[in-house]
């Protein structure tokens, strides 16, 4: 069904969104630098342990569902409603 000359192999790998410890490299990234600033900058070690694993947690599970979802959340805030109540 292709036509000759218009068909590229493609990797599997350029698909796939990138997860770092299963969640997206970005909200990951963001995680970690916020729990490093409470547990470093602050010095409370014990809320900033708490807020990274519960963080990092909540954006595998989003990511496990959607891998896609920081995209998708992005995309649904910037939109308004069409039909307000």
């Amino acid at each position: 069904m292709s036509i000759e000359g218009f068909e590229v192999p493609l990797h599997h790998s350029l698909t796939e969104p990138i997860l770092l410890g299963g969640a997206p490299r970005t909200i990951a990234i963001v995680n970690g630098t916020l729990a490093a600033a409470l547990g470093l900058g602050l010095r409370l070690w014990v809320v900033g342990l708490i807020a990274w694993a519960v963080g990092h947690a909540l954006a595998v599970f989003a990511a496990k569902r959607d891998p896609q979802f920081p995209q998708v959340l992005a995309r649904h805030l910037k939109q308004k409603p069409y039909l307000s109540c």
